[in-house]
């Protein structure tokens, strides 16, 4: 796996934390309400179906579901809701993607710009990195109790275009394209295993290697980024020392 990846799977563990989980369950809410605006029907919704998939992968309680979709409906300040792509660099070069929900662009930007500051990094401008990454669905399993051979199999056979396997076995992350996300994430399911998250997720072509100063600077910042209520989710192409990853998950 990645070192992004494995910083992903970090962050998924701090957010355990009541304070945490909240925030995240806010974030959830604020996606689906964005996916429901014009179709509130899961069914036929696709986005607003993969929003929902992401928030029961996170344990968001059916309630907050529901209220998330009936606030789409009942226009109000969901309305002044907007999805919003900003670019940047990090410590050591490396290239960031922050994806916001926000009803003050004002806002956002001020305080991506000072979260960016503050780790020796910079707003840019659009297209600036977005051509390092790759759009694609990202299926987590877990393969703790399976084998990981036959996850390999089933994740192709279901249409996968690429298979990783951490170190120690116990994760299998399925790479495929956008459209094919459900129809995998499905197959996987139908077949016994245990599937984490699914998501659409935006994938480094090329990861950049960092020293010690440099991976400790770029993981506070990606922090930081992630700690703000309109961020919804950050991409990079940072490529962390296991020392540092191993630090930040004690």
């Amino acid at each position: 796996m990645s070192g992004h990846s494995k910083w992903s799977s970090i962050k998924h563990k701090k957010a355990a934390t009541d304070a945490k989980r909240g925030q995240l369950f806010t974030k959830l809410a604020r996606e689906i309400t964005i996916a429901a605006r014009g179709n509130p029907d899961p069914s036929t919704n696709a986005a607003l179906r993969l929003a929902v998939a992401r928030a029961k992968d996170s344990n968001v309680p059916n309630t907050n579901i529901e209220r998330a979709i009936q606030r789409a409906a009942g226009g109000g300040d969901a309305d002044r809701l907007e999805e919003v792509v900003y670019e940047g660099f990090g410590p050591g070069g490396t290239a960031v993607i922050v994806e916001v929900v926000t009803d003050n662009r004002n806002r956002t930007v001020a305080e991506l710009r000072l979260a960016f500051s503050r780790s020796g990094g910079n707003l840019a401008e659009n297209g600036a990195v977005a051509w390092q990454f790759e759009l694609r669905g990202l299926i987590t399993v877990d393969a703790s109790e399976a084998d990981t051979d036959a996850v390999q199999l089933a994740a192709i056979e279901a249409g996968a275009l690429d298979v990783d396997v951490s170190s120690d076995g116990a994760v299998v992350e399925v790479i495929t394209e956008p459209g094919a996300l459900e129809g995998v994430r499905q197959a996987l399911a139908d077949g016994g295993l245990t599937v984490e998250k699914a998501e659409i997720s935006r994938l480094p072509q090329n990861t950049v290697r960092l020293d010690e100063k440099a991976a400790i600077a770029a993981l506070k910042l990606l922090e930081r980024l992630d700690e703000l209520d309109d961020v919804s989710r950050v991409y990079s192409n940072a490529e962390f020392p296991d020392e540092v990853l191993e630090a930040a998950s004690a």
